[in-house]
């Protein structure tokens, strides 16, 4: 990876394209865990820490599975993204969660314009996603879409009604064709945004799934902002 190159595309567009941060040994063998995590983890994992699609079968995201998986705590714990991390959030990276979306065929659905600081509560807002395909993301199964340069600012966000994404922008900018930019991802491919990138998807009603492995990471030098975190906590009871 060409460090400087990602660090002067991250810190202009807040967004970033890897390709190939896993060989296709690695993403095999991920891919072998995630399957294994779904088999034999997530039958007995607490509510909270899961989401369906409105199917109530098809599984739209995992969380925290750090918590309840050595094999993900370490591989978010890999020293070559825990180097590339700290040069993108100024400081010591700290791991928050590892989480999936799913977004599985037919079913998936979409996610409305957010920035993640809104969930995230951190202030400054040095916080990251490295979102790693573990299927090809194409505009037909629901690739994510980001607005170029809009990590500069936090905007207000409202409840969204949807379970997994529970804040969505209340106002959300008119965006130009040239500052939108299109994840489309092979495989081993990733996206790294920055906290307050607006980015939003569409559902997914291929035959396709379009799975992603998620990685989020703090510098250690953040706090947690209560006007932030009493927003949020109130749009979560909202759809509990």
């Amino acid at each position: 990876m060409n460090t400087d190159n990602i660090l002067e595309d991250y810190e202009r567009d807040g967004i970033v394209r890897i390709q190939n941060l896993l060989s296709p040994e690695e993403l095999a063998a991920t891919k072998s865990q995630l399957q294994r995590y779904m088999s034999k983890v997530l039958p007995f994992l607490p509510e909270g820490d899961r989401t369906f699609e409105s199917d109530g079968r098809s599984v739209r995201n995992l969380w925290r599975m750090e918590q309840h998986d050595e094999y993900f705590k370490q591989f978010a714990l890999r020293p070559d993204i825990l180097e590339l991390v700290a040069k993108l959030v100024h400081g010591e990276p700290v791991l928050v969660g590892v989480e999936t979306f799913n977004k599985p065929a037919k079913t998936g659905s979409g996610v409305p314009p957010h920035q993640d600081n809104a969930y995230f509560c951190q202030s400054p807002p040095d916080t990251l996603t490295v979102w790693i395909a573990l299927d090809a993301a194409t505009v037909e199964n629901g690739a994510i879409y980001y607005v170029k340069g809009s990590h500069h600012q936090l905007l207000p966000h409202l409840p969204s009604g949807v379970a997994g994404n529970s804040l969505g922008i209340a106002d959300p900018p008119e965006v130009s064709p040239g500052d939108e930019f299109c994840g489309t991802l092979e495989p081993g491919d990733a996206l790294i945004h920055h906290g307050q990138t607006i980015h939003r998807s569409d559902p997914n009603t291929t035959e396709h799934s379009r799975c992603g492995l998620l990685m989020v990471y703090r510098g250690a030098h953040t706090q947690s902002d209560p006007a932030l975190k009493g927003n949020y906590d109130k749009a979560r009871q909202l759809i509990s």
